[in-house]
């Protein structure tokens, strides 16, 4: 009964609150009168206080632009998470772009749309995103190419990171794109580690519909999550992509490891939690 209640309230104050976000971002889009991510990173707070999911956050996001932020991937979520946390963009699939409502919000987050599948495609994709990062954007790309569950994270695609090397070869005057590892960890529910079995409830994998998962978990509520910054990677024109994923995926997937084994903890409120020193 609780649950059904909470995903009432839910969904009364998504409807009410997201036509009057869309609009505003189709306006801020066009006249350009603020930072084009600052509504849609309000906007993912929003969400996930509604979720009751807590953000504990260590290390900081990296200052110097152009910035490729590269982390694993277990749910829909990590959007919402990651977006709370800086004015960023999304690489999504291409797919994406066509579903009702989520694909809308992420066109006016200006997400870059790719097809992964495709290699010749995704190395003209790898040029747009070049061209993004060269304008000093910061962009969030999900290496392993899909979801995975909670658990371990999967092996990195380096196709994109051909971006970075898009971007040295676009900007005459550029001399390094920062690569920053972060990794996401669904680490406790309910104030209570997860174990390797629960943290699959975190988790969107496949070919899941979409709206019982997101259900799911609104019924249920109260959920950390811990975001951990790396250290920022140069990226030059001397850098090797396929090294350079190697690195970044060595480093996620260390500092996913510490989460899961060391979960924060639990705090009295959703929303994000500040940082912590590393």
């Amino acid at each position: 009964m609780i649950g059904r209640v909470r995903i009432a309230v839910t969904l009364a104050l998504v409807v009410a609150v997201t036509p009057v976000a869309i609009l505003l971002q189709m306006g801020v889009l066009r006249s350009r009168i603020a930072h084009p991510n600052t509504l849609p990173r309000l906007w993912h707070g929003f969400a996930l206080r509604l979720l009751g999911i807590r953000v504990h956050v260590e290390g900081a996001p990296a200052s110097g632009r152009p910035l490729l932020i590269v982390a694993n991937h277990v749910s829909w979520s990590d959007i919402c998470v990651l977006g709370s946390l800086g004015p960023y963009s999304f690489v999504a699939k291409s797919d994406m772009a066509r579903w009702p409502v989520f694909g809308t919000l992420a066109r006016l987050q200006r997400s870059v749309f790719v097809e992964r599948e495709r290699t010749r495609a995704s190395q003209l994709q790898a040029r747009e995103l070049g061209e993004r990062l060269g304008a000093g954007e910061a962009l969030v790309l999900f290496a392993e190419g899909t979801t995975c569950d909670g658990n371990a994270v999967g092996p990195f695609k380096s196709t994109l990171f051909g971006a970075a090397q898009a971007a040295l070869a676009s900007q005459a005057g550029l001399e390094t794109v920062h690569i920053q590892p972060v990794s996401i960890a669904y680490t406790r529910l309910h104030g209570m580690p997860m174990g390797r079995f629960h943290r699959t409830h975190a988790a969107w994998i496949g070919d899941m519909d979409l709206v019982p998962h997101v259900g799911a978990l609104l019924s249920e509520g109260g959920m950390d999550v811990e975001v951990r910054f790396g250290d920022p990677i140069p990226f030059t024109r001397s850098s090797n992509r396929k090294e350079i994923a190697r690195l970044t995926e060595a480093e996620v997937r260390r500092n996913m490891s510490r989460s899961l084994r060391e979960p924060r903890a639990h705090e009295a409120a959703p929303g994000r939690v500040p940082p912590r020193a590393r």
